[in-house]
């Protein structure tokens, strides 16, 4: 496959599960956490990696895009207009014969950018923006995750040296403030808004953040989420799975108990004679869908609590009532 290949970068076989890759994902990406490792460019490089293979084999839709056109799977819809199969066409290496894309106007710039634009000049414009972008780790709780948050971050740069007007140099004796260099540090502390719905390896962008050039332009900053496992819910996908203690007395005569949310409690009715581990689906009250209105389920698992410390009368009772079901 030409290009990156994200399988490898991930360390999984092409036919991974979902859960194969999330795990290698964590475990790849606490590894090379640029927290971790701090000033190490390999890591910064590699987590970066990390963390594009797995936006792209985490989401069902990219995946099969990127397994059947390979680092090109971005242009996969252009591709089907055109007839384009792996090992066809121009703009592949195989064994299937060369096909003849025909091009409606506008193709080729939306599928190739400026690639051919000044001999490569845009291409090279692409590519010093892209090195102006940052990446950012922010951890959230399931419960942020839930609602959406916000959190306060600093971000490092430089200014002008006020005292040597950015000359380096006072009188023709270095400055002491910036010490020769012309720039001084320059802390910005900005709030950023991490919507509800993120989930491990989510990337919040915030344009205009990133680093800057020489020139003054400014690339994108982009916030890698990872969510910590919460000790109360399990998450597949937007679907959330609780456990929820049901006396004894409820399960067997029927009743209402509370069932905890990330939002808030809800009232479930539990029927009669309800079996331990019977789970009840809670439409539309597990996680925000990132990017749109829709929600998962909640699904509340039934952990039937048996009575402790019986008085002489209940314990009574209970022996009268293993008699008359013998």
């Amino acid at each position: 496959m030409a290009g990156k290949d994200y399988y490898k970068i991930l360390g999984v076989k092409r036919e991974a599960t979902e859960q194969d890759i999330k795990q290698a994902y964590r475990r790849l990406a606490r590894k090379h956490h640029p927290d971790v490792n701090p000033g190490d460019k390999n890591a910064e490089a590699k987590f970066k990696e990390i963390n594009e293979a797995y936006e792209v084999l985490s989401d069902k839709e990219k995946r099969q895009k990127y397994d059947t056109y390979g680092d090109q799977w971005q242009y996969a819809d252009q591709f089907a207009r055109r007839g384009g199969q792996p090992g066809q066409g121009p703009f592949w290496q195989g064994g299937g014969q060369a096909r003849d894309f025909r091009f409606e106007e506008g193709d080729i710039e939306s599928m190739f950018g400026d690639l051919f634009t000044g001999f490569g000049a845009g291409r090279r414009r692409t590519r010093a923006r892209e090195n102006l972008d940052a990446d950012l780790a922010v951890e959230v709780s399931l419960e942020e995750a839930y609602q959406g948050t916000k959190r306060l971050i600093n971000l490092e740069g430089q200014e002008r040296c006020a005292t040597c007007n950015g000359t380096g140099r006072i009188r023709n004796v270095p400055c002491s403030v910036c010490r020769g260099t012309g720039v001084v540090p320059n802390i910005k502390r900005i709030e950023v808004q991490i919507p509800a719905g993120v989930a491990d390896g989510s990337r919040v962008r915030v344009a205009g953040k990133g680093r800057q050039a020489e020139d003054g332009s400014t690339g994108d900053l982009y916030l890698v989420i990872s969510v910590k496992p919460s000790d109360m819910y399990e998450r597949r996908g937007d679907d959330l799975y609780v456990e929820v203690p049901v006396p004894l007395t409820v399960a067997i005569l029927g009743g209402e108990v509370q069932v905890p949310t990330p939002k808030g409690s809800l009232a479930l009715k539990i029927p009669p004679e309800t079996q331990n581990a019977v789970t009840f689906r809670l439409s539309g009250k597990g996680m925000p869908h990132l990017g749109d209105t829709k929600r998962g389920d909640l699904l509340a698992k039934v952990k039937v609590v048996l009575p402790s410390k019986l008085t002489p009368e209940e314990r009574k009772f209970f022996e009268q009532l293993a008699t008359s079901r013998s």
